[in-house]
């Protein structure tokens, strides 16, 4: 199953110094973008494999826990993290550490998180509306970067009628970045309906010096390939579509070399994926049990569309150990082939619109000024712990 198909010698993507065998970046979801899935990733397939948000408040503050998230496998050859901040000179200093201790290949900045812990403090897909703030930040990360390549991730804008990627595209690209990912949704829209890939399309006509890449509503390398095709973006980030899908990488990698070749494991081949997911938490968190625990969340990804009972999901979702998780699995019947459009599709949750939660008087002016970074500064503490 972790076959895949030869892959051309030149290069797919050029993103600053980097060059990717095919267009595809793993985007950073928090708490599953960890060591361990972005090593089970790249068992199945090439990319660019994200790490999950660091607030760089923590990082700078050397927080235990953000350090030791930053930390990379051996086998992680291009070292990729992704910052959120809202404070130029912390950002600034978080990609500093991260350069000269040579701890990352690449770093891209989060402008897009919804999540309202995030947008409330003015931070993430709320950002872009202050244009000098979002300018100072980007400038001032690019400058610390270096050579390291930059890049930013974002979103349409806070709603419909308060659209920010067009002149937030451009600004970045003035600075300097390497490349721009739009996630082709609103803040408000969360992850509900389906991704505008117009914008993906509009954004590629107004950035033209730097690579732009799509995310929003990839489930399949079809998927992947439609897109480019449609919007003329020169690689696609991929969040949800691999969510109990790591063999989702395989596919992409096929699709871009011509292959027709796709991976439709059997539930033993789901099983032997899922355990081994559950071994590679372990060794991240360093405990056993806390990689039970965390596998647990993964359940209803993994055997989505296979015939698994109820009660036994729900026992797979109070595992403890890998000798119980493993007690667990010898009872499926392995041999049960892939089950279709079942398995396949929207994963991950959807949600509906809702109204982004922002600092009081967000939409009063396009700029902050120095009063309000201070408030900013202030309130970016309270992420801290990556």
């Amino acid at each position: 199953m972790s076959v895949l198909p030869t892959i051309s010698p030149a290069p797919a993507l050029r993103i600053g110094s980097l060059d990717l065998d095919v267009p595809v970046v793993l985007a950073p979801m928090a708490g599953i973008t960890n060591t361990a899935f972005r090593r089970l990733c790249r068992e199945f397939g090439v990319g660019l494999y994200v790490s999950e948000m660091i607030t760089s408040r923590a990082l700078v503050e050397r927080n235990k826990e953000t350090m030791r998230l930053i930390q990379h496998h051996e086998s992680e050859t291009t070292r990729s993290i992704q910052l959120y901040g809202v404070d130029p000179k912390t950002v600034s200093e978080a990609v500093t550490i991260l350069v000269a201790e040579d701890r990352a290949d690449h770093i891209d900045l989060n402008f897009g998180c919804p999540v309202p812990k995030v947008t409330r403090k003015g931070g993430g897909s709320a950002l872009p509306w202050k244009q000098d703030l979002f300018r100072d930040i980007v400038e001032g990360a690019v400058k610390a970067a270096g050579d390291v390549p930059l890049t930013v991730k974002m979103r349409k804008g806070i709603d419909a009628d308060h659209l920010t990627y067009l002149e937030a595209g451009k600004a970045a690209e003035g600075a300097g970045v390497a490349s721009i990912a739009l996630h082709a949704r609103t803040a408000s829209e969360f992850y509900s309906g389906n991704a505008d890939w117009s914008a993906i399309t509009r954004l590629k006509e107004t950035v033209t010096s730097v690579p732009v890449l799509g995310n929003g509503d990839i489930w399949s390398g079809e998927d992947a390939l439609r897109m480019m095709s449609e919007t003329g973006c020169d690689g696609v980030v991929v969040g949800r579509g691999c969510l109990g899908r790591p063999w989702l990488f395989g596919d992409l990698a096929a699709a871009f070399t011509g292959s027709d070749v796709r991976f439709r494991p059997t539930l033993g081949q789901v099983a032997t994926t899922f355990r081994r997911h559950a071994e590679l938490l372990a060794e991240f968190f360093e405990s056993e049990e806390r990689g039970c625990r965390d596998i647990r969340k993964h359940v209803a990804w993994y055997f989505k569309g296979y015939p698994v009972g109820g009660d036994l999901r729900a026992r797979l979702a109070t595992v403890e150990s890998l000798e119980q998780l493993d007690e667990l699995l010898a009872t499926l019947d392995w041999t049960l082939p892939y089950p279709g459009a079942d398995a396949e599709g929207q994963r991950g949750r959807a949600g509906s619109p809702k109204r982004t939660v922002l600092p009081d008087g967000w939409f009063d002016s396009r700029t902050l000024g120095a009063a309000g970074r201070g408030t900013l500064t202030e309130t970016e503490a309270d992420t801290s712990g990556g």
